[in-house]
This record gives structure tokens, sequence and C-alpha cells, in this order.
């Protein structure tokens, strides 16, 4: 459904930040990256939905080609994007947001409020609110709105960059029931998360990337019971997987 394939990027044209890397995302997956930061997760976001042009290699949709596409062109093919941070409109009503995110169906009759009454239903706690500020919410519930916003355009894929990042721990959960609503109910998902535990239970397929290269690849069950994985980013030590002889290893990062 969704391949990038051998993309080199970089933000200046001199320092390559992504490394000739390839994944994919089949249709009805949950299909994680995970990696520490700066390994490249969200400059992979930025490659796929058109805000960044790699060096070389190309990113396609069903057989179609993306890569060069302007980002609105991009949303159009059924891609959206909730990003790091959740970016929400910190001034703008809560349903004054989800409707900015219905922008790309405006010429649809009444897909808006169609929309509107599905997103309120899944997230009962922005129905309650619709007329409260953003800026007003706490983090987990501005991350429920920025996945409501999302969802707005109608989706087949949605591209979640650190769901978990900056949501008090006892939200966390709820919003990944959220994610798995989501899936179910037709949605492919591309995850970026620094909690890999969350990643690797939530997915079907992991990458795991680092300083640019993708080092290891797998189901996510297979992949939750590799030592490496369990050394590098599911025990207490901060582990860093490099190659050695041709195989991927996890060594201590001093």
């Amino acid at each position: 459904m969704l391949h990038v394939n051998q993309v080199t990027a970089s933000y200046d044209g001199r320092t390559t930040v992504l490394k000739d890397i390839s994944l994919k995302l089949d249709r009805g997956q949950i299909v994680a990256l995970i990696g520490a930061n700066g390994a490249g997760k969200t400059t992979t976001m930025r490659v796929i939905t058109g805000s960044l042009k790699p060096m070389s290699g190309q990113v396609s949709y069903d057989g179609k080609a993306l890569t060069g596409l302007a980002a609105h062109q991009v949303v159009s093919y059924g891609i959206a994007l909730v990003p790091e941070g959740r970016r929400v409109f910190p001034k703008l009503t809560i349903q004054e947001n989800l409707e900015v995110g219905g922008y790309p169906l405006r010429r649809k009759r009444g897909a808006i409020k169609d929309n509107l009454e599905q997103v309120y239903q899944l997230f009962s706690i922005l129905s309650e609110r619709r007329g409260q500020r953003a800026e007003t919410l706490s983090g987990g519930e501005q991350q429920m709105l920025a996945l409501g916003r999302a969802l707005m355009s109608n989706p087949s894929i949605l591209l979640l960059d650190e769901p978990s990042l900056g949501v008090a721990p006892q939200l966390v959960r709820r919003i990944y029931d959220y994610i798995a609503q989501i899936n179910e109910q037709g949605v492919s998902i591309l995850l970026v998360e620094q909690n890999a535990k969350l990643a690797l239970k939530v997915s079907n397929y992991t990458y795991v990337i680092q300083l640019g290269k993708i080092v290891l690849e797998g189901p996510s069950e297979m992949l939750r019971k590799d030592p490496r994985v369990e050394a590098a980013y599911l025990g207490t030590l901060k582990r860093r997987l490099t190659p050695d002889a041709g195989q991927v290893v996890a060594k201590d990062i001093e």
C-alpha cells in the first residue's frame, strides 16, 4: 500500500539524515518505526508527506509515485499525518480545529458534518467540549484532538509521529486504545514511537532505525523476544544496535 524504496535524504544537501532506507505498509497493518532520538524517524515521515524531498529513492502509494508531490497533494491520496507535538491550533475551538482537518472534503456536501459526528462518537470528551479552545486541553486531550483532526480527511493511511510524547502516563494507554480502534475501522497506520514497548505491542511489523539506517526488521511479536531489541530498547541498559561481521548486535553506549 505504502512503499518507501531506498530513500536517502538530507536537510542541507551535505549531511545525510536517511541512508538508503526501505520500508512498506500493507493494507490494514500497523507498522512501527522505532529508534532513539535523532535516528531519522521524523525525517522519514517528512519525506512520505512531501515536506522534505529525498536526494534519491522513491515513495509510492498503491503503485503511484508520491515523490516530488507537495504536502497537500499527498493528503489528497488519503494520507494524513498526526505530527510530533500535536500542533493543534491553540486559539481555535475543538470544533474549529476539526473543521480545518476536514478542509480537503470541503466540496463534498455533508462530508464534514458526517465526519464530525464520527469523530465525536470516537472521542466523546471532545464532543462535550466542542466550543472550548484547544489551548485549554491537557496533553492527552490535545493528542485526541490531533487524531480526530487527521481522521476528518477520511484517510486510508494514518501517520502517527510520537503519539505518547508529552502525554500523562495514565492517558497513554487510552490513546493507544483509540489507535487500535482506528485501525480496526480499516485505517492502515505507520507509527513512529520512542516508547518501543508500546509500539511493539500494538503493531504487526516493526522496523528499527538507527543513525538514518534500518538496522533490523521483522514481525513485532518476534522482535519483542529478540535479545538485541530487549537490550537496546526494552531493558534497563541504554544500548545501541551496531553491525558486526554482518550481524546486528547490541553494544553499550558509554
